[in-house]
């Protein structure tokens, strides 16, 4: 086999501790609720070797680098078509799993982690868990709870839909190239929560926009969506965006579509 291994990318920093990669693959345990696992940003297989010797799923790997798609297909000749060469962002799951459900993991590259984790929302109802390793300041603030400086719309929107637990922290001298910051392995499994009791496009709207001026009120941040003058004085207002719950946020979304199909001014 050609032992060229792929160069970093995308801001891809290897993991080359199979400790590490070991624990990461043990982080998913739901494989009950689904048969397929696709794994985002292979890179050169330190997680893919943990992962192709479970007997109970199929793997499939993405990646948009040529260089590490050609080492992976030399590497694991026996995934064939499960070898994806393509951007994650760009895919459309469902279609790729027939509707199934599947589990998503990798080391995520930095820089686009944050897009990974709204593509997983979007695809909530195929994806019960997701075991992502990415910057520690984004796993932060994806497991945050409310009343912590840094929870903000990713912890909410996330937190509306599934469980997140923050698993273990990765330090820097475990890839190649070292970042220069510490990174951290999180685990998403999904909650019991089909669809929210309210608008779920006003949702986002309204948690978007609340955190928009974080600093502010929510009477003030929320100035944009035009509320009644009633809606206005609701002492929940007082409060600023990090102070809510995801039960708060949605009662808050309820109490402004009520007002505004009780009010004649624009959304």
């Amino acid at each position: 086999m050609n032992n060229v291994r792929p160069k970093k990318h995308l801001g891809q920093h290897f993991l080359t501790d199979l400790n590490i990669a070991q624990k990461i693959a043990d982080g998913m345990t739901a494989y009950k609720d689904y048969q397929e696992v696709l794994e985002v940003g292979p890179g050169m297989g330190v997680l893919t070797d943990f992962l192709v010797k479970r007997q109970d799923v199929n793997t499939h790997l993405i990646d948009i680098d040529k260089e590490s798609i050609a080492y992976l297909h030399q590497k694991y000749p026996e995934l064939g078509d499960h070898i994806i060469d393509g951007d994650f962002l760009k895919m459309d799951l469902s279609k790729r799993f027939d509707g199934k459900a599947f589990g998503l993991i990798g080391n995520f590259p930095y820089n686009i982690s944050t897009q990974i984790y709204f593509k997983v929302l979007e695809n909530r109802d195929i994806i019960p868990e997701c075991v992502g390793m990415i910057q520690k300041e984004v796993a932060e603030r994806i497991a945050s709870k409310h009343g912590n400086k840094v929870y903000g719309i990713l912890s909410v929107l996330i937190q509306a839909f599934y469980e997140v637990e923050y698993l273990f922290t990765v330090p820097p001298g475990v890839f190649n190239p070292p970042p220069k910051v510490e990174s951290a392995v999180i685990r998403l499994r999904r909650n019991e929560v089909k669809a929210l009791d309210c608008d779920e496009k006003l949702f986002f709207r309204v948690v978007k926009q609340g955190f928009n001026n974080r600093r502010k009120t929510l009477r003030n941040s929320l100035k944009p969506l035009n509320l009644s003058d009633e809606l206005r004085a609701w002492e929940m207002l007082d409060k600023r965006a990090e102070q809510l719950t995801v039960a708060d946020f949605v009662l808050l979304t309820q109490k402004i579509e009520a007002d505004w199909n009780s009010q004649p001014h624009s959304k």
